[in-house]
Parts: C-alpha cells; structure tokens; sequence
C-alpha cells in the first residue's frame, strides 16, 4: 500500500512540484543561525534505527533523480547519494523540508517522507548502497594539472574535516566526498563561497570564502577523483577492473 503511495506521488511529480515550497527561516545570513541546532524531527530521526528493506521502498520515488542506485547524473543536476552518511541525508532532508535549504526541486519529493522513522529508513538504505566507481570527472585537457592544484588546497584546508579519501565525518555531519560529481561539487561550493547556501556550515565557509572561481575548479577537480576502498561498487562482472 504504502509502495503504491509513493509511485502515486512520483506519477504525479507535476503536481506536487505545483504546491507551496517550504516556508523559509533564518539561514547562515541571520545573527541567530545554528548549524547543526539540536532541535526538530532531525534529532528524532538520528535517535531511531532506520529499517532499510522500508526505505528501499521509500527511496523509489528518490530514485526518479538520483537513479536507483543512488548515482545521481553526472551533469551535476542530482547529486550521487549512494553510501552517504546517515546523519548528513537526515540533516539535509530535515532542513529541505523545514526550508532551511532552499532546493524547489527536492523539496516535493522530501515532503512525501511521513515522518522521523521514514527518514531514518531511507537515509540507512542509501547508506547501504556502494559508491558508484564511474561518476562525474573533471575532463579538461589540463586535467592532471588541475588535479594536482585541487591536492594541494584539499589537504592544506580540507583533509582534516573530509579525510584523506573523502569518507568526511559520520559523527560530525560531514559528508562523504568521494565518488561524488564533479559539476556538483563545483556548484555547491560556490554557491556556499557566494552565501546562496542557507544551511551551509560556516567553518567551511569562512574556509572557502577567499577562493577564485580557478581554486574552485582545482579542489572539484581533485575531489571528485577521490575513492573510498572497500565502499566502491565491485566491477560487473566481464568488465574490466577500474
């Protein structure tokens, strides 16, 4: 029954994405701004053990956009999603829905989740998924270089909080990285140097605000060429071994 709902609301995308998004409340611009405020179903859904054979089901509608194995596109429209940290899906979802992040597009799909169980569900379901090993690149012709500059930046300002393979922090609500695309990284980076990420994290941003377009092209770069061994998708079968 509950399936049958939610292929109902993924049928009918075109008029949920008609009703009111979420209402807006103080982001990273307003004096009183918490980041990770401990308050709201996002406290009560980290409290739950997610159920992943129900959040699969409630992933289906997720998966219209971020494909059903959590690999999102690699034009950096939908971000990769798959073997994400639990606390940051539930933390972004949570702000999503109470219009903390602004995301029209997300915010329909966001809305169908009933409840805190549901988005410890779904959020230990994605958990679950391997990270996809072909995903979005940076694919200049200056590619190496780029990379090489994106090291360079990633381990002096951002290896500490998103690690060495770019696993981030569970615990902190840092996310994973690694196997994400890179136009989506691009995008959201700049978007948090430039304010226009209401739930952004302001130690990230104090870090990032002094970056030029060229040093964000450099750590994307770098970024999506990261992997997390024993988390990527094993190689299908007959195909080479990336």
């Amino acid at each position: 029954m509950k399936k049958s709902l939610l292929l109902v609301a993924l049928l009918s995308a075109g008029v949920a994405f008609a009703a009111p998004p979420a209402p807006h409340q103080g982001g990273i611009e307003s004096k009183d701004y918490k980041w990770n405020a401990q308050e709201g179903e996002k406290i009560e859904a980290l409290k739950l053990k997610g159920d992943k054979k129900n959040g699969q089901e409630a992933y289906e509608v997720c998966g219209a956009c971020h494909l059903p194995s959590g690999a999102g596109r690699p034009d950096g429209t939908f971000p990769q999603l798959a073997g994400q940290h639990t606390t940051v899906l539930i933390k972004q979802m949570a702000d999503i829905r109470a219009g903390l992040r602004d995301n029209p597009t997300m915010y329909p799909f966001a809305a169908t989740l009933t409840d805190p169980q549901e988005l410890a569900d779904v959020s230990s379901y994605i958990e679950s998924l391997c990270i996809p090993v072909e995903h979005g690149k940076y694919e200049g012709a200056d590619a190496a270089m780029q990379v090489a500059k994106g090291k360079e930046l990633y381990e002096k300002q951002c290896l500490e909080c998103h690690g060495k393979n770019g696993e981030g922090d569970k615990a902190k609500f840092y996310p994973v990285i690694a196997g994400q695309h890179y136009k989506y990284l691009l995008r959201q980076m700049t978007e948090i140097r430039d304010g226009h990420r209401r739930n952004a994290n302001p130690d990230m941003v104090k870090v990032i605000k002094p970056y030029t377009n060229d040093q964000l092209v450099a750590i994307s770069a770098y970024q999506s060429s990261l992997v997390m061994p024993g988390n990527m998708c094993k190689p299908k079968a007959g195909g080479k071994k990336k």
